[in-house]
């Protein structure tokens, strides 16, 4: 049931990168200037981001497994609308709407699996990221595969689309309310430690500098995600080939969640924190200020892909769950959700506006290297001991 669950997630991966790899058609069809297409590329996760406290409540009304059904059916439907756009603005309207599809399938879905397995929580929010890395690296490949083949940039849409709905009946098929609905976290002897020493609110110091922490790395992650593709085929002159191989590797780095959140499992995520955001702003200055070659940008994107999404995304997410009681851990979700994707809405637009002022050089170490330091400096402040962990862990 969690590799059925972790296929619903991999598509969703596909469906969310696959525009950016399809911008400069995309951008060549419609006229649209780098900031239009930077704002397109990113705007999902506008829609991401209102609906992740909504879908936190959400959950106190309806079934996760229901939440995930509505949510992978919105944001594949938009797929395929988008398809058939006739210009910007309805475009941007169905892109920001998939986003509420794709943010209330992810809350529903990691508070499911969080819940279940509240022992190795962050081990199993990395399963996710797994599959959201296998989703990342087929999905801009496939893409690019597809509009070669056909010589339209609308196929990779149809096809990711049809493909959601055809997952996401399988899901409802096979996957049992007693996993997606677990609503006690003390699966297994001595799971967790006691709740004593946790804030009887949602809203307490720890979510706080969490929340903090995903907006640094929504800024910043989409900003790169955004417009990379774009940076590769316009500044560094690669084929949408290199450049979508890029991209794929930067998928293959999520597959890293699984021993990452192992480790997040046993040691001080506070530190995980603080070391990765500092390797992430390094690996983003060299992106796009000191390698030229392909080979360079494959290894650094590769990098770039384990740190922010398999290292900082799941210590995060699994961070936040832990930082509130177990009855409040679907609310916790929905403000990780939405402190992630609501800013990061803009990271592309931004990261366009940057671009023309600055350079692409300049605008990567403004939005990609100084933003992360505030997370740095926030974390710092994380209060160690008003927090639930599991009995194997050490030094939080």
């Amino acid at each position: 049931m969690l590799t059925i669950l972790g296929m619903t997630y991999m598509v969703n991966a596909m469906d969310r990168i696959v525009f950016s790899i399809l911008l400069p058609n995309v951008s060549k069809t419609y006229g649209f200037s780098l900031a239009e297409g930077g704002f397109l590329a990113t705007i999902f996760t506008l829609g991401i981001g209102l609906s992740g406290i909504p879908t936190g409540f959400l959950m106190d009304r309806l079934t996760r497994m229901r939440v995930l059904v509505i949510g992978v059916v919105i944001y594949s439907a938009m797929t395929i609308l988008s398809a058939f756009s006739t210009g910007f603005y309805d475009m941007a309207l169905y892109r920001a709407i998939s986003g509420v599809g794709e943010g209330m399938q992810q809350a529903a879905l990691f508070t499911a699996v969080g819940a279940y397995f509240a022992s190795n929580r962050a081990a199993a929010l990395g399963s996710m990221n797994f599959a959201y890395g296998i989703g990342s690296f087929v999905g801009p490949t496939l893409a690019a595969f597809l509009l070669v083949w056909t010589g339209d940039w609308r196929t990779p849409l149809l096809v990711y689309g049809a493909l959601g709905l055809v997952v996401i009946g399988i899901a409802m098929l096979t996957v049992s309310p007693s996993f997606t609905e677990q609503t006690s976290e003390m699966v297994g002897a001595g799971a967790t430690e006691t709740e004593e020493s946790i804030p009887d609110r949602v809203l307490n110091r720890n979510v706080v500098i969490c929340a903090i922490n995903a907006l640094a790395l929504g800024v910043a992650g989409y900003g790169f995600l955004g417009l990379y593709p774009t940076y590769l085929r316009t500044e560094l002159g690669f084929s949408i080939t290199q450049a979508g191989f890029a991209i794929s590797l930067f998928g293959v780095g999520a597959l890293f969640g699984i021993p990452a959140g192992y480790v997040a499992d046993r040691v001080s995520q506070r530190a995980v924190a603080m070391a990765a955001t500092l390797a992430m702003l390094v690996v983003n200055y060299l992106l796009f200020n000191v390698v030229k070659s392909p080979m360079g940008h494959d290894i650094l994107a590769l990098l770039a892909g384990a740190i922010g999404s398999g290292v900082i995304f799941v210590n995060t997410y699994s961070l936040i769950q832990r930082c509130v009681r177990s009855s409040d851990v679907g609310r916790a979700s929905g403000i990780m959700v939405t402190s992630l994707y609501l800013p990061a809405s803009l990271g592309g637009y931004l990261f366009a506006l940057l671009h023309d002022q600055f350079g692409w050089g300049g605008a990567a170490v403004l939005q990609l290297c100084l933003v992360p330091i505030i997370a740095m400096i926030s974390m710092a402040l994380f209060d160690t001991r008003a927090i639930r962990r599991p009995r194997h862990a050490k030094g939080f």
